[in-house]
């Protein structure tokens, strides 16, 4: 049993990264016979989907880019779940989230491949109320599209996702609240995945 995170920030190893990084931790704390599997976005170029239907014929995307290599991890038969990190610009997801979110039609179309998976957001923001839960939610909308089990951070913070401030001045490691969410949320994920795939 698998749970892949992906970091969507254009910036390799920076807030959004050490976010995904403590979350997945608590998935490993939480059940640790869980494999994980962390993925930033920083490392691959791609571009967004053409639409152009190919891979409604077959399991082939038309682009020959990278994101191949992210469907070589993401078609893992041990796949139980994906954990999202994106940081917030102008109020929502990044362009190479956006872009991770629209490639993924391929699972979908041949044959919902995601279905009951376990899937969690994470939103970093510039400022403690920076649109982190509208964020949540818009990854949320591609994840429920995927027919995943869409899940929050759980008890006890309990609400959409984990929600990061970047700037706090002790940096993320201090943003106390922000963390706890984190590792709620991959806790969450980890005791659901394990009851469903387990």
């Amino acid at each position: 049993m698998k749970i892949v995170g992906i970091a969507c920030s254009p910036r390799k190893g920076k807030a959004t990264a050490h976010a995904l990084k403590e979350c997945l931790k608590a998935v490993q704390t939480a059940v640790p016979s869980i494999q994980i599997e962390m993925l930033e976005l920083a490392d691959f170029e791609f571009n967004g989907c053409l639409a152009c239907g190919k891979c409604m014929k077959e399991f082939k995307c038309s682009q020959e880019d990278d994101f191949n290599r992210i469907i070589t991890s993401l078609d893992d038969p041990a796949l139980a779940g994906i954990i999202v990190a994106t940081p917030v610009y102008f109020g929502t997801m990044t362009s190479q989230c956006k872009a991770f979110l629209d490639r993924c039609v391929i699972f979908r179309r041949n044959g919902f491949r995601f279905q009951n998976k376990v899937g969690g957001v994470i939103a970093v923001g510039g400022v403690r109320n920076g649109g982190q839960e509208l964020t949540i939610q818009a990854v949320h909308a591609a994840m429920l599209i995927w027919d995943m089990v869409v899940v929050g951070d759980g008890r006890p913070t309990s609400h959409f996702g984990g929600t990061v401030w970047s700037s706090h001045p002790d940096e993320v490691a201090g943003d106390t609240f922000g963390l706890q969410t984190v590792h709620n949320l991959g806790k969450r994920v980890a005791e659901l995945a394990f009851k469903l795939h387990g």
